[in-house]
């Protein structure tokens, strides 16, 4: 017998959604054989191409959607020249088609529950009619954004019902120790009951070394990099420990005429790169890092006692200001607003980083270890009493 998964990221900023799926996939892939006595085959839908360049585990295989990002006046497509009622309408039918044929047993959706403007919600529903023994788990990162705006975007999404009538699971990978949305008021109280905590994705990301750092270096990192340019200029541009290189990724997303300014800015001991294949093994190298807030950036540094300084993203969503704040007051990271960042203040970080060690302990970063137990679990049960015996 095989177990068939299917996990679905949006994509339209960054790569974090699927970069979250795609260890999730590793997960399941090394943990549900032992605990079922089956194999596992899964695909991961994405709407970003180039997150094709990370390798999807054995018996897995991408399935790529028309790109949209977001603009000033929300979602939009990415490449195509075509408006986003058309592009979300390919999506959903794509996503329905692949579905329908697959005929997953496990179907984990990340972040947003309905997809960009409810493309997923015919899938979900025909798959709910075709397959009910599939299991449908909403994933969840640790945090959504500020209350009031969590609240009214799943009121836009018709409210915890319309969550419930599609959905068996919520999965939040988080630790709720640390930050917990049923107390912040992120999460409508409708849906606490079907809530299983994670801890955080950290621990279990590592894979063989692809960069060659023969000295010993401090880290910058961009997640995609749309967004980072400005944490980019500043970093480049900080003076950099005796002894040590400084390496900047990028990002595959951040644009073009970006990249060149942070090259211009950057010193002599500074190398600047567009992405890396095994960021996890990179960070645990590492003397110290300084990070934007994404959730996959955070886990990847927490998964090694690597001293980080979170730079949150400034815009958009206060989902990075808020991990960041809750991850510094348990000791876990150092974080600086954006707007007080500067060349000194990174180069002071890496100062007095070097040679210093941050233990994570009290933080639970073995969210990859607990997601196949977890699995094993739900698909043991029917999708009703999946939701009675969330753990």
């Amino acid at each position: 017998m095989v177990i068939r998964i299917a996990l679905s990221s949006h994509d339209s900023v960054g790569l974090g959604h699927v970069r979250r799926n795609l260890a999730i996939a590793h997960a399941l892939t090394r943990g549900l054989p032992a605990l079922r006595g089956e194999e596992v085959t899964g695909i991961l839908l994405t709407g970003d191409a180039s997150a094709t360049a990370f390798p999807a585990p054995p018996g897995w295989d991408w399935v790529v959607l028309p790109s949209v990002t977001v603009g000033e006046g929300g979602y939009r497509s990415r490449h195509l020249v075509a408006g986003i009622d058309r592009i979300t309408a390919m999506r959903g039918g794509a996503a329905a088609a692949v579905l329908r044929a697959f005929g997953p047993d496990l179907f984990i959706v990340d972040r947003h529950p309905f997809g960009v403007h409810g493309e997923l919600t015919d899938a979900i529903r025909q798959l709910r009619e075709h397959r009910p023994s599939c299991v449908t788990v909403l994933g969840l990162r640790d945090v959504l954004d500020r209350a009031a705006v969590a609240r009214e975007e799943f009121r836009q999404l018709g409210g915890a019902s319309a969550v419930r009538d599609h959905y068996d699971a919520v999965w939040v990978y988080g630790d709720p120790t640390v930050h917990d949305m049923r107390d912040t008021g992120e999460l409508p109280p409708g849906l606490h009951d079907l809530v299983s905590h994670t801890g955080y994705l950290a621990h279990g990301r590592s894979a063989p070394a692809t960069l060659d750092t023969a000295r010993p270096f401090v880290l910058t990192t961009l997640g995609g990099g749309s967004d980072g340019v400005r944490t980019a200029l500043a970093a480049a541009a900080a003076e950099v420990p005796a002894g040590h290189d400084h390496l900047v990724v990028t990002g595959p997303q951040m644009p073009a005429a970006d990249r060149s300014r942070v090259r211009a800015a950057a010193t002599a001991a500074t190398r600047i790169v567009d992405s890396v294949a095994n960021m996890p093994e990179l960070v645990g190298r590492a003397a110290a890092v300084t990070g934007m807030g994404g959730y996959n950036t955070v886990c990847e540094v927490m998964s090694t006692a690597t001293p980080l300084l979170v730079v949150p993203r400034a815009s958009r969503r206060d989902e990075q200001r808020i991990r960041a704040a809750a991850l510094a007051r348990v000791g876990a990271v150092e974080t600086t607003a954006p707007e007080h960042l500067t060349a000194a203040t990174v180069a002071d970080f890496f100062a007095r980083s070097v040679g210093r060690r941050v233990t994570r302990t009290e933080v639970d970063l073995g969210g990859l270890d607990a997601i196949a137990p977890l699995a094993a679990l739900t698909l043991d049960r029917t999708p009703q009493e999946a939701i009675a015996h969330a753990v």
